[in-house]
């Protein structure tokens, strides 16, 4: 039989014939195989030309590919493979170093930050207001983040952005707590004691905007999400021995100075590890030379900032960064009116206090450690909530320790305020956590360090408004610090403000994208289990079998 087959006007194969009967079905097979290896984007059926007997379903030669037909250099693949894997380990190791610790050191800023509070009340006779007005006015710097984060992704120093402004930032903050301790009139006059304060705070500002930038583009690259996880682990960790040795350190030499010193000498060691590191070593994406000298300083930095706006404007980042954002700022702040309540009305020890922010510390530990294990699964939206009616209610155990209420209870107020005093402060730390591993998740690349810095400074620019709003809050109602009796009254309003977020908590996105992401990788993956059966071979052709046979083979 003489036939030419023409599929989109190309012969496909000039001559098929019938097979002999001394010769197999699979023989006539196998040449329009051939066929289709040299037109690969043609499709046909063979049972359209196959006219004799069906055949048996059985393979004829079947190829069977083995190490000895595919030689392949094992030592080579070995070492290659073994080379890669230990330049990651090492990587993973400094980045456990520089950002493991350096969030450890964050967490640890309530060592010396415990002393200055007991130095401005109970050494300057600050009122409460005031002392308040100071801690709010001190963290300004930290609202300019998004500059420091545009500054980070854009500008290269030395063929690095991210380890020179960590070393940047621990310099400015060995500057600042140094001359509190080393000089007596910084920590004397207010103006210098603030001007020390806000360069302490811009040091930290632009260090912890670089390592947040980091953790989010290594986890990116490494395909590691939840890194955020491990840090607020670290920021607890160091949160929980600076408050217990800040209490110890208060108790017993009752000078804040000697404080500030410790904390220098720890900032000069962590100085010494940053300068001692290499960022290409963590195995980012690096720069090349040419691509540093074609853009100027003014193109680069438009640039990050336009890619910046793109990004905040996204749906998906913009309306939970709204919700946490309103979150924080509707609440009032009362904490410098409940501090000097518990210093100057209730005459506790400053360990007392000081072990009350040990044991928040633990539970945002436990909580964190927990969120990693097992409440990442659950839906955020609904995590988020649970977290918001927990914050509201605890705000009322302050409510208790005002109007004496726990020593009808039979419980001193010691014993109270060392266990409850710091729950409202670890929720509301708590609540942030699943923000900050949605946007480390969702930032463009390139664009780590200014997603990361907004989303920052906007909590820092919301956390003063709130500061500010409990200043003016408490002023109106009458709380100074003769006379403390309208402070129940601004507990319970602080309680209604922190239900209020719960009425448009539908800006929270349901589920997480990266978890719904793994759920539908793990669905198309099991789809294609299914789907695709296995590759057998005739003779050197190699096709898949699926699950559906062809007609003539069945």
């Amino acid at each position: 039989m003489l036939s030419t087959l023409v599929f989109s006007g190309k012969p496909v194969c000039s001559r098929i014939q019938n097979p002999r009967k001394d010769q197999s079905p699979y023989h006539s097979i196998t040449k329009i195989q051939s066929c289709q290896q040299q037109n690969p984007n043609t499709e046909y059926s063979v049972s359209k030309f196959w006219t004799g007997p069906r055949p048996k379903p059985h393979l004829i030669n079947p190829l069977i590919t083995t190490t000895e037909q595919n030689p392949v250099d094992e030592a080579a693949k070995n070492g290659a493979f073994e080379g890669t894997n230990g330049s990651l380990r090492k990587g993973f190791q400094q980045m456990l170093v520089l950002c493991g610790f350096g969030y450890w050191v964050n967490g640890f800023r309530c060592f010396p930050w415990l002393g200055l509070n007991f130095h401005m009340a109970s050494n300057l006779c600050m009122q409460p207001s005031n002392l308040q007005m100071v801690q709010n006015f001190g963290s300004l710097p930290m609202v300019a983040k998004p500059l420091y984060g545009v500054l980070s992704d854009a500008l290269y120093i030395g063929r690095a952005r991210r380890i020179p402004y960590v070393s940047i930032g621990v310099f400015l903050q060995v500057l600042s707590w140094g001359s509190l301790a080393l000089i007596p009139v910084a920590s004397e006059a207010l103006s210098i004691l603030l001007a020390c304060v806000l360069l302490s705070n811009l040091g930290a500002s632009i260090a912890e905007v670089a390592k947040d930038a980091l953790v989010a583009e290594y986890g990116q690259k490494n395909k590691m999400p939840g890194l955020q996880s491990y840090a607020f682990m670290a920021l607890a960790a160091g949160g929980i021995l600076g408050n217990l040795l800040g209490g110890y350190f208060l108790l017993q030499t009752q000078q804040p100075k000697s404080m500030f010193l410790s904390f220098s000498v720890l900032l000069a060691f962590q100085l010494t590890i940053t300068l001692g590191m290499k960022e290409d070593s963590l195995g980012l994406p690096q720069t090349s030379s040419h691509s540093l000298v074609r853009k100027s300083i003014s193109e680069s930095i438009r640039k990050q900032y336009f890619d910046l706006l793109v990004a905040a404007r996204e749906e998906s980042i913009s309306r939970p960064l709204i919700w946490i954002v309103a979150s924080t700022a509707t609440v009032p702040i009362l904490s410098g009116s409940i501090f000097c309540y518990q210093t100057q009305c209730l005459n506790l020890d400053p360990s007392v206090i000081g072990m009350s922010k040990v044991i928040g510390q633990l539970m945002l530990l436990v909580m964190t450690v927990s969120y990693d294990r097992l409440w990442k699964h659950v839906p955020m939206r609904k995590l988020v909530g649970i977290v918001q009616i927990l914050y509201a209610s605890s705000v009322l155990l302050d409510l208790i320790l005002v109007t004496q209420v726990n020593l009808w209870w039979g419980i001193p107020n010691e014993a109270f305020v060392f266990c409850f005093s710091g729950v409202a402060e670890t929720l509301a730390q708590f609540k942030l956590l699943p923000f900050h591993v949605l946007f480390a998740s969702l930032a463009p690349p390139g664009c780590e360090g200014s997603l990361m810095s907004f989303l920052a400074s906007a909590l820092c620019l919301s956390s003063i408004a709130s500061g500010f709003f409990g200043v003016g809050f408490a002023s109106v109602i009458g709380i100074t610090s003769n006379d403390y009796t309208s402070l129940p009254t601004g507990i319970v309003m602080q309680f209604l403000a922190a239900l209020l977020p719960l009425l448009w908590i539908n800006r929270v996105p349901a589920t997480h994208p990266s978890a719904e992401k793994e759920r539908k990788k793990g669905r198309s993956r099991r789809t294609r289990r299914t789907r695709r059966v296995g590759r057998v071979g005739f003779g050197s052709i190699y096709s898949y079998r699926r699950e559906r046979e062809p007609d003539f083979l069945r």
